[in-house]
């Protein structure tokens, strides 16, 4: 056994007599693995850092039951991915609602905003000849999310499901979307973006 195993298992001994600085050295090595582990499902840093410090909670109450060092990561990855599966079966029915609403409210305040521009209609016809250009030299599937998200008003879970992608590529390819967008329509960023959010 090397001089690291020895350390490890000197601090397991220890923490499982309840020794806080035992525990504060596998804080210490294990909690941003297990936040990151978290981000990976909910896609949020403050939220994953409150699951990781929640598991190191229940780790230490339930210390008693750990029989190995193993049994740590185990333990912490373990609840890290139960809490995070609650938290998104949670915020489904929450987006739901939620989703609906922001997305009603966007489309009043950008097209208020679009309405006080004033275009001649071959300004505008322009202006969407141009958008569209930029749109179709979108990579395929960056494009087709970007159709489904922002002209077919869908939400992000159901163009993950009907692509069969993860949400997280789905959210990807919108960013790659809009990063591309900018981009080609640079000189007509602030009109772009409303005409675009308005649709």
């Amino acid at each position: 056994m090397n001089s690291n195993s020895n350390t490890q298992l000197r601090y397991f001994e220890s923490f499982k007599e309840g020794n806080q600085v035992a525990f504060a050295y596998f804080y210490d090595h294990y909690f941003s693995k297990i936040k990151a582990f978290s981000i990976s499902f909910i896609y949020d840093k403050e939220e994953a850092e409150n699951v990781a410090q929640e598991a190191f909670l229940h780790l230490w109450e339930n210390r008693a039951t750990i029989d190995s060092i193993n049994g740590i990561t185990s333990f912490l990855y373990t609840y890290a991915k139960s809490k995070c599966l609650n938290i998104i079966r949670h915020n489904k029915v929450k987006d739901r609602f939620k989703d609906d609403v922001l997305n009603q409210k966007e489309r009043e305040i950008d097209a208020e905003i679009l309405n006080s521009f004033s275009f001649d209609v071959l300004e505008l016809t322009e202006l969407e000849h141009l958008i569209n250009r930029a749109i179709n030299k979108l990579p395929p599937k960056t494009r087709e999310v970007f159709m489904k998200k922002r002209f077919e008003q869908k939400k992000n879970i159901e163009i993950a499901e009907e692509m069969q992608v993860t949400l997280k590529a789905v959210e990807a390819h919108m960013t790659k979307a809009l990063k591309l967008l900018r981009n080609n329509l640079s000189d007509y960023l602030t009109i772009f973006l409303l005409f675009i959010y308005n649709n």
